[in-house]
């Protein structure tokens, strides 16, 4: 088995370890492949493995590859600027990170003018880190109140990264508050499939997943070390 083969399965492993452990059905986490610098042969192959989740922090990078591959479902992880919106409309299934009210609103605005949906998560910022982009608690049911507004978005939950630590421990906190916080909002706004929770990366997913990850995001574990 090569490296990639490997690493794959290796991870594959890992989340239905953790999922039967905890009770939990591996089917309901969904494995992105964080493939930032990752170049497409590498992407082939790893979909020639079965992966077919991908996510992409910079649009420009992100954009030459979608082009190029042709397949595959693409998420927007990194921070989205607003002048940059219309072509993640074009190119991705999800945008992950949508961090202020004026965002989302763009998001609709140009869905709505390429004649479809788009899946969103909104970014919560627990910490309030000011390196990190995403609401806080507080501001997040102002937004979802807005929400019915938006017709071409469909919010299907959250996503958060918390403050690194070598410890991924020092992680759970942090997604144990996130699960409770999507309990609370769930039942404010029963009307929203609030069904996601993105979370957890290469050094911290299983405590995610324990925690009610139904997505993680994970990129050296799978690919390697980057440059």
């Amino acid at each position: 088995m090569d490296s990639l083969a490997h690493s794959i399965a290796e991870v594959e492993e890992r989340i239905k370890s953790v999922c039967l452990q905890t009770g939990r059905n591996p089917n309901e986490v969904l494995l992105i492949a964080v493939s930032k610098t990752v170049p497409v042969e590498r992407i082939q192959e790893a979909i020639r493995e079965g992966l077919t989740h991908f996510g992409e922090n910079y649009l420009q990078e992100a954009q030459k590859k979608i082009e190029t591959i042709g397949q595959g479902t693409w998420h927007f992880i990194g921070h989205l600027q607003k002048n940059k919106v219309k072509h993640a409309v074009r190119l991705f299934s999800m945008v992950e990170t949508v961090d202020s009210i004026t965002l989302a609103r763009e998001l609709n605005r140009q869905a709505l003018q390429a004649g479809k949906t788009i899946g969103v998560l909104i970014q919560v910022n627990e910490a309030g880190e000011s390196s990190k982009s995403g609401l806080t608690p507080e501001q997040v049911p102002v937004l979802l109140e807005e929400s019915p507004a938006w017709p071409a978005l469909r919010i299907r939950g959250f996503m958060s990264i918390p403050p690194y630590d070598p410890d991924p421990e020092k992680s759970r906190p942090w997604y144990r508050s996130l699960f409770l916080l999507r309990q609370r909002w769930r039942e404010e706004f029963p009307e929203l499939d609030l069904a996601h929770l993105s979370m957890g990366m290469s050094h911290d997913f299983e405590i995610a997943i324990e925690e009610g990850a139904t997505i993680i995001r994970v990129g050296t574990a799978l690919f390697g070390p980057r440059d």
